[in-house]
């Protein structure tokens, strides 16, 4: 993977104020990749004392953003324009760990899978798989003063 390449998915993680907010942290990437991951803390469960859906949906919307920004052209970034999530099971545990991997990456679009895993005594075990399309646009693009990236 190509230095800036590498250096967006760092900003693309550092400078997206609602992923800080919820603690999500890059772990690794390369070329076409990106894995991350979450202690989960009790603000992100839901009624039901699992980790919300929306965090879910946040973790790997945002870990695809940093596998597709991992394989555009120099100059170039990705917004998120479509995303589906599939919960498997829900998510009793106390860490969150994403990984995406670019299926097909294109002049205007990336296409990308995600699978969200947990944490348990017995093992890591899938909760959620994701796929989303995301766009690319010129690197630096903003909207309202803030920068544009996932989600």
């Amino acid at each position: 993977m190509a230095d800036g390449n590498r250096a967006l998915v760092e900003q693309v993680f550092r400078e997206a104020n609602f992923i800080r907010s919820l603690d999500i942290e890059l772990v690794a990437c390369g070329a076409g990749w990106c894995e991350s991951k979450l202690n989960v803390r009790p603000q992100l469960r839901q009624q039901h004392g699992f980790v919300h859906a929306g965090v879910l949906m946040a973790i790997a919307d945002h870990t695809c953003g940093g596998a597709a920004a991992s394989s555009v052209p120099e100059g170039k970034d990705v917004i998120t324009v479509e995303n589906k999530t599939t919960f498997l099971r829900p998510a009793a545990g106390t860490e969150v760990l994403c990984r995406a991997e670019v299926l097909r990456a294109g002049k205007n679009l990336v296409f990308v899978e995600a699978e969200v895993v947990v944490e348990r005594p017995e093992g890591r075990v899938i909760v959620a798989k994701s796929s989303s399309t995301l766009a690319v646009i010129a690197a630096g693009s903003r909207r309202g003063g803030e920068a544009q990236g996932t989600g």
